[in-house]
Order: C-alpha cells, then structure tokens, then sequence
C-alpha cells in the first residue's frame, strides 16, 4: 500500500476542538471539495452538493441547527454536505463530459439513462439511499483530504435537517446528510480511538 495513503487513514482523527479564528482562503475550499467529488457514485450521478460554511453569520446560523455544538464556529470551514434526490433526471448531463473526453462511448451513457430512469423515477426510497450512499463517500473523501491537507475534521450527525434545510434555503430535493467540520485541531484532542479487533467485523468467505 501506498504509505503516504495508509498514513493518511492511519492518523486521521474526530477533532472536536479546534483553533478559531483562523479560516481557510476560496483556493483551499475549493481544492478541498475538487478532491471530494472524486468520491464514486451510482451511475456517477454526482448527486451532492457542498456548501461551505465559513462567515460568522453563518456559521451562527449553522451551530443553532447543531444543537449549540461549538466546533462548528471554532473550525475554519463546516461543509454541509447534501445529497440529491432525482438526481437521475440530470444523469445525462453529468455524464455527457464522459462522452467528449472518450470515456463513454454515447450509447453507453444512453443506456446507463434509461436504465437509472427505469429504477429511480418511482422508488423515493432508492432515491435517498442514493443520496445518502453519495453524500457520504464525498463527506469520508472531504475527510482524507483534509487530512491530506495538514487540517483535522470531524463528521457531525448532530443536527435539525429542517432547521439545516431553511436556514440555508435547501431546495426540496436537497437532502442535508451530514456536517463537516475542518480547521486546525487545538491541543488536547484524543488520538484516534482503538476499533474493533478484525475477527469480530471480518468474515472472509
């Protein structure tokens, strides 16, 4: 394994602390949900949406929707990481730069259409699964990156989905799936902590 890979995993931890008042530049938030997206997705419908959370007003706005959590004003930017429903009814549009550049021939992405309109169109429950599935492999990638990045994370759970939803204006497709906070850890963060040992989780069949 790539040891810069496994040290990245190895050593990332749920920071709950960090310094504030020391926000991140657009280059770096960008960067960081350029490397999010290449999370896989069904289809590579790409059914996500990040919203960087990082003036004060907002992140005001944010930390009353999270139940008063603290990191969420502390930390330099909290992603809300969103996933899409419906998002087969755009498929053709985000697999369309696969076409030009030569990795899908079109009768492929024809088929790939019809197909994800055949399973998705009636299945509200696929659909935010779907979206859930999505929203968090981007929000585990956002996680490694930052990592990558010399900065510490934390996934929150903690949160009114309705409160996320109106107070940053969250079409009815837009599903709030989880918060991610990241900046830079403060001192006295636990390391990260021991799992499971591998015969308890692992069946190898």
């Amino acid at each position: 394994m790539n040891t810069s890979i496994r040290s990245t995993i190895e050593t990332r931890t749920s920071v709950n602390d960090f310094q504030p008042n020391l926000p991140l530049d657009d280059g770096a938030i960008a960067k960081l949900v350029d490397l999010a997206t290449r999370a896989p997705s069904a289809y590579n419908l790409q059914n996500w949406r990040f919203i960087a959370v990082r003036s004060q007003d907002a992140k005001v706005r944010l930390k009353a929707a999270a139940f008063g959590q603290q990191k969420v004003v502390d930390a330099s930017v909290t992603f809300i990481i969103c996933g899409t429903l419906a998002a087969h009814r755009q498929l053709r549009a985000a697999l369309q730069p696969s076409v030009e550049a030569h990795v899908m021939a079109q009768r492929v992405v024809d088929a790939w259409v019809a197909q994800a309109s055949a399973s998705h169109e009636n299945d509200a429950v696929l659909q935010r699964d779907e979206a859930v599935r999505s929203a968090s492999l981007a929000a585990m990638t956002l996680m490694l990156a930052a990592q990558g990045m010399g900065l510490g994370s934390c996934a929150m759970g903690g949160f009114d989905a309705a409160q996320v939803a109106q107070a940053f204006g969250l079409g009815p497709s837009e599903l709030p799936v989880v918060i991610v906070a990241i900046g830079h850890p403060a001192t006295g963060n636990w390391p990260q902590k021991p799992r499971k040992p591998l015969p308890e989780i692992l069946a190898i069949v």
